[in-house]
This record gives structure tokens, C-alpha cells and sequence, in this order.
């Protein structure tokens, strides 16, 4: 049987891909920190469950194809205050952030077509984009400087006949990294000069932890009306990642109307999911502060801890939930299999996510993880003690 070339030029989630080696090492008795995928494990606030209880209509229907109003008038009114103003014909709900990312990617890409996104990236942007007929064109990045890559001369060059459009995380995503203001507003400049969509994808917004003001491109719409785009989801700011509820926002109403023609062919976002959402946005700022906290004593632990393994190369991330690092081993993915495979401690082993697919660069991140400090902070030290003797066990095996 033929299968899509473009299919086939993706590969699989780093993130799961270690899924079946993790089922048979739980079977045979071994207990595994997962640090390997976003899964906050911080409650979701009880309004979702609650809207849940209460909904009492006699059929649950379709939904409008763009959300029901009472979920966009929600995130209207959460942007409101962050001083930033859309109508709500200007956002679209989606089923996840991901399926804004593959809706807008959809509506901007052609066969041959390039996207820039700093390396290394959230890895399922490689198949959002391969399935376009497009491919990523990187903004290289490396984790003896930090991952910083907001730099006119570093992205310039870059662009070419090609170039759609700029993609990124903020904060990062694998590597933490928060971009200042002065940065956002130069990346809007570059997208602005050369006519590229701006595609910020915002899904960590609310965890920073320098006492950052909360940042967004959404800033910049009314100067950058046709090129802003952004991406956000409930599914890590309110630890609700199993409602699959998104969002995409911009003022380029060509754009939206071609959004609206993929809205309307996957008919409606689910109507329980949206009404238990709408609900979210009703929880104060004392949420938010107490799970920041939470997140930034579970992401001090784990920079100390790794400053306890020799060799380990990495930087602290100032926002999201991930920690990017470079180990002293020849290939985290051919490591991470014989810590399910081969390891444990005390009937103990550890799971991250292998670097390499988070490149788009061959050859790059080879011997680089990324660790999602989402597990309490005992759990966290544990998992890194597991991890220096792993290291100090399989180098001395080879």
C-alpha cells in the first residue's frame, strides 16, 4: 500500500515514543518518574467540574463551528485584562492549541513552502508542518548560550524567497526561555519588513518566574493587525489538559476566514468542554500565583540537582515547565531505552524526552533531554539522583 509521502517524513513523538518500553518495565515491577511529557500534575480548578455537574440541557448539540460565545467571551475578557482588546469574531476556538498550530499552518503553507523556529522546538511543529508539504527552517540555538536565538542578525539571513512565516514559544518550549520586550517587538519589526505571519505560541504565558510582567504578541495586533497570530490553551495554564480546548486569535480576517473552513469541516469543538472551560476563566489571580510558586520550587530543585552531575550542560529556564539539557552521554535516545530496558535503582529508573527530534538540524541534540519539572519537589530529587548513577553506570559500560 502507497502512504503519504509527507506522513512519512515524520517521526514519531519523543515524548511516547518510549511508551511500550515503559508498559513492560511497569510490568516487570519497575517504577518509573516520568518527566517525559507536560502532564501538570497540580489540580485543575473544581469550577471546570462543577460546570460540568450543572449542565442540564435536554440534548447535548453541536456546538458553533467557531466556540460558543460564552468560552470567547471568556478569553475576550481574560485578554481585556491584560490590556490587550479583540472582538470576538477575532478568536476561534479550537480542539487544543494544537489544533489552532495545524489549522493556521494549514492556512499559510504550500508544497516547498518554510517556516523559521528556533531550535530545538516543540517536536510535533516538525509534523504540523511536514504535512503541509513545508519544512522548518531553524533558528540555531545551542545550550552553552543558553538556547538564545532573538537576534536580528542570527534570523535575517534566514529568510528567503520561502519564508512564510515566524514560529515561536513563549515561554519555550523545551528550553524555558522567555523573550524581553524589546525582543517580541524586534521579531514583529522583522515579520512586519518582510510580509511573514508572526505565530506566538503562548501555551505557558502564566508561568514565569522573575516577576515578569505576563507578555503576549496579542500586544502588537493593532500594529501588526495582518501578520499576529496567537496560539493559547487552557490545557497547562489551568492543568486541564484532557478538555483539548484551544484557541487562535488574530485580526487578519483573511486568515480567519479560512480558519473557519477547517472549523466548520471538523464541525464543532466538544460543547461539555467548552462550557466546563468557560468556567476556568472565572478563577483569580491567586490560582495562578500559588501554581507559579509551586512550579518555580519544583524548577529550583531541579537545576540543583543536575549541578550535582558532573558534565551536565544546561541553563535555568525562566518561564514554562521544561528544562532543556545537554548530558554526558554519546545518545539520550539510545540511553533513555536502557534505562527502561536495562536500569533501575532500587527497582527505580527515569523517563525524559531525547533531544535529537527537537532539531531540525542533523545532528544536532544527540546527547540533549528534555525534562518537565511537573512532579513534586522529593520526586524530582529522586528521579535526579536515579539519573547520576544511570550516567556514571552506562559510561562505565561502554
Amino acid at each position: 500500500m502507497k502512504f503519504s509521502s509527507k506522513i512519512e517524513k515524520c517521526g514519531l513523538s519523543p515524548m511516547r515514543k518510549f511508551h511500550p518500553f515503559a508498559v513492560a518495565a511497569e510490568k516487570r515491577g519497575v517504577s518509573i518518574y516520568h518527566l517525559n511529557i507536560g502532564q501538570p500534575d497540580v489540580q485543575t480548578p473544581p469550577a471546570f467540574f462543577r460546570a460540568i455537574r450543572e449542565f442540564e440541557q435536554p440534548v447535548l448539540a453541536y456546538a458553533p463551528s467557531p466556540g460558543i460565545p460564552e468560552l470567547i467571551e471568556a478569553i475576550k475578557d481574560y485578554y481585556d485584562k491584560l490590556d490587550m482588546h479583540f472582538d470576538a469574531s477575532e478568536i476561534l476556538i479550537t480542539t487544543g492549541g494544537s489544533e489552532a498550530l495545524s489549522i493556521t499552518l494549514q492556512c499559510i503553507l504550500d508544497d516547498g513552502d518554510e517556516i523559521l523556529i528556533p531550535e530545538p522546538f516543540y517536536p510535533n511543529y516538525n509534523t504540523m508542518t511536514r504535512t503541509c508539504g513545508a519544512s522548518i527552517r531553524p533558528i540555531p540555538t545551542c545550550p552553552e548560550e543558553g538556547y538564545h536565538y532573538a537576534e536580528r542578525e542570527k534570523i535575517e539571513p534566514l529568510i528567503n524567497e520561502h519564508t512564510r512565516a515566524i514560529m515561536v514559544t513563549n515561554p519555550g518550549n523545551p528550553t524555558g526561555v522567555i523573550l524581553s520586550h524589546e525582543e517580541m517587538e524586534m521579531l514583529v519589526d522583522i515579520a512586519v519588513k518582510h510580509d511573514l505571519f508572526l505565530i506566538g505560541d503562548e501555551a505557558y504565558r502564566e508561568f514565569v518566574y522573575g516577576g515578569q510582567k505576563l507578555q503576549s504578541f496579542g500586544e502588537f495586533a493593532d500594529r501588526a493587525s495582518e501578520n499576529i497570530v496567537v496560539i493559547d490553551t487552557v490545557s497547562k495554564r489551568f492543568s486541564a489538559c484532557g478538555a483539548r480546548i484551544g484557541c487562535l486569535i488574530t485580526r487578519n480576517k483573511e486568515l480567519l476566514g479560512h480558519a473557519l473552513k477547517y472549523c466548520q469541516s471538523r464541525l464543532s469543538v466538544a460543547t461539555l468542554d467548552q462550557v466546563a472551560s468557560a468556567a476556568l476563566y472565572t478563577v483569580g489571580p491567586e490560582y495562578f500565583a500559588a501554581v507559579r510558586e509551586e512550579y518555580k520550587r519544583r524548577r529550583d530543585t531541579l537545576c540543583r540537582k543536575l549541578r550535582e552531575i558532573p558534565g551536565v550542560v544546561f541553563d535555568t529556564p525562566g518561564g514554562a515547565f521544561y528544562l532543556m539539557a545537554a548530558l554526558p552521554v554519546d545518545n539520550a535516545d539510545k540511553f533513555q531505552q536502557w534505562l527502561l530496558e536495562e536500569f533501575n535503582d532500587n527497582g527505580e529508573t527515569v523517563m525524559f524526552a531525547p533531544g535529537a527530534p527537537m532539531y531540525a538540524t542533523a545532528g544536532k541534540g544527540l546527547n540533549e533531554v528534555r525534562m518537565a519539572y511537573v512532579l513534586e519537589c522529593d520526586k524530582i530529587e529522586r528521579a535526579m539522583d536515579i539519573l547520576k548513577k544511570a550516567i556514571e553506570v552506562y559510561n562505565a559500560g561502554k
